[in-house]
């Protein structure tokens, strides 16, 4: 059983939940959440580069000199990787990055995070979040309450906290059904509302 300290609107002390969760340090598994990341920052390239080989570049048609005689090494094409102008050898190509992540794995990770966030005392549980969606008030509130940088967490995709922080230099705002285990990584803390937190929390049971 873990308790969880639960602020109110004004960041104020409003009780405690409760959870079957082990959010203990010795649950933090590192190795499982650096594949994760991997795998998240993995599945964002586009692998989109790619060089021509000799299949794909023009000319070379006729031998470019005598087979014997010259003193040079033979060629049979000036299309060849190792003349001027020529293909490349073993260059990328197209290919999917996307690494596979289990289900299982996923959650131990997001597991790990909280965990994580928890012992280290950067783990933020609002009732609710409200904002009217100025990035100069919200910034005033989190920077006021020394929690920047900060990933912050809401249940509702059109929450007016996450419009507030789009534009917040050193914040980031998600909906919890796109929690992301490298944001929670790359931010210090992490604001979360606690419907929000009782969605990931119901996952891990």
């Amino acid at each position: 059983m873990t308790d969880i300290t639960v602020l109110n609107t004004k960041f104020e002390d409003a009780g405690k939940i409760s959870t079957e969760v082990n959010l203990a340090a010795d649950i933090v598994n590192v190795p499982v959440v650096h594949q994760v990341v991997k795998a998240i920052l993995a599945s964002r390239r586009q692998g989109t580069a790619k060089t021509k080989t000799r299949a794909f570049v023009s000319g070379g048609g006729k031998k470019p000199f005598k087979q014997k005689g010259t003193g040079n090494a033979r060629q049979g094409s000036n299309r060849s990787g190792l003349m001027v102008g020529g293909a490349t050898v073993f260059g990328p190509t197209p290919r999917d990055y996307t690494q596979k992540v289990n289900k299982k794995m996923a959650l131990v990770a997001i597991q790990s995070v909280l965990a994580d966030k928890l012992q280290a005392g950067k783990l933020t549980v609002v009732d609710k979040l409200e904002s009217n969606g100025k990035t100069k008030e919200m910034f005033a509130l989190l920077n006021g309450k020394g929690l920047l940088p900060a990933l912050v967490v809401t249940e509702d995709k059109n929450s007016n906290a996450l419009r507030a922080v789009k534009n917040l230099q050193w914040g980031k705002g998600l909906a919890v059904e796109g929690f992301s285990v490298y944001e929670a990584v790359k931010f210090e803390n992490l604001v979360i509302e606690k419907s929000a937190l009782e969605t990931l929390l119901g996952k891990l049971v």
